[in-house]
């Protein structure tokens, strides 16, 4: 079982290798794959170490997947040259996620979807992911008309020079700027590019991802937010469904669901955060309550770690069902 990372030095590439340890991933070699500057370093992985190589290189050696971590453009470059190889492809850019081709998938909801044929798998966004996983078996019981949604995204998100940049600010050193403005003691509504509609990217892929995963008929409205947090998005989603439901029911259903932890007792300050939800895979959901203020519409809290379940471990569970369905 020959599994390739490619971007494995970046931090999301970094947490797969983590996952697929953590998960027990029967990888038998593993190819770790980088750009030409990371050629030649030594990762380590179970205990040994392996030295990084370039893309071409990791073609030939076929592997049977490869979870790629390296951006849109590197993607769309290498993504068919992998899958042409025979390898199964699971991106966690952008790249593929809107082709109409091409699945969009969070194991939990949709993963039944896939094909011995499908060999570029798209996963979601880390905001689409964590607010979906908590939608879907709602969506199910009682359909999902509209969302609002307004995410809280940890500078994780941004990558390594984001991090930095936060902590250089809290330790008063000059730092070299990811975002416009400082982020430390700030919160910027600006995630990813401005586009002609005045929203961002960040908030368009909400949207669209969100109708291509659970139904095109639903409308969302986005608002994305960086703020100085290093492990986790935060999400205020207030959801207005076609049927009615009970409160106790509501509450049921998602600590029932996979992969979702309830966590809502306001009377004991009891409601996810960040910090709860960095180091897991989980999805928590807390602050559930009906909106007052117009009918059959639900308020919910979702708090998930970006780099696990919103990157590395959806990317890792789609490998497991791949390998389970297809390779074994």
């Amino acid at each position: 079982m020959k599994v390739a990372v490619v971007g494995v030095t970046g931090l999301v590439g970094n947490v797969m290798l983590k996952v697929l340890e953590e998960r027990n991933f029967p990888v038998t070699e593993l190819i770790p794959v980088a750009s030409q500057k990371s050629i030649g370093k030594e990762i380590s992985f179970k205990g040994k170490k392996y030295k990084v190589i370039d893309a071409y290189s990791a073609i030939n050696l076929k592997p049977d997947i490869a979870l790629f971590s390296a951006g849109g453009n590197t993607s769309l470059e290498l993504a068919p040259k992998f899958a042409e190889a025979g390898c199964f492809v699971i991106d966690n850019s952008s790249a593929w996620r809107m082709d109409k081709d091409k699945k969009l998938i969070v194991p939990e909801i949709n993963s039944h979807e896939l094909k011995v044929d499908d060999k570029i798998i798209a996963n979601p966004n880390c905001s689409t992911i964590q607010m979906v996983m908590a939608l879907a078996p709602l969506h199910k019981q009682y359909r999902v008309k509209r969302v609002i949604v307004s995410t809280y995204q940890s500078v994780s998100g941004t990558g390594v020079k984001a991090v930095k940049q936060m902590e250089d600010e809290r330790n008063n050193i000059p730092a070299e700027k990811a975002y416009h403005y400082q982020i430390d003691k700030n919160c910027i509504p600006h995630c990813d590019v401005f586009l002609e509609n005045d929203y961002t990217k960040e908030e368009m892929k909400l949207f669209f991802e969100t109708n291509k995963i659970l139904n095109a008929d639903i409308r969302l409205s986005a608002t994305s937010v960086r703020v100085p947090v290093t492990g986790g998005h935060s999400e205020a989603v207030n959801v207005e469904f076609e049927n009615d439901f009970d409160i106790n029911d509501v509450k049921k259903l998602l600590s029932e669901t996979p992969g979702i932890v309830v966590m809502d007792n306001v009377s004991q300050n009891i409601y996810p955060m960040p910090l709860i939800s960095e180091g897991k895979d989980e999805v928590f959901v807390g602050r559930i309550r009906r909106d007052f203020s117009n009918p059959k519409t639900l308020n919910l809290w979702i708090v998930s770690d970006n780099l696990r379940k919103g990157a590395a471990t959806n990317a890792v569970q789609i490998a497991e069902y791949v390998y389970d369905t297809f390779l074994k």
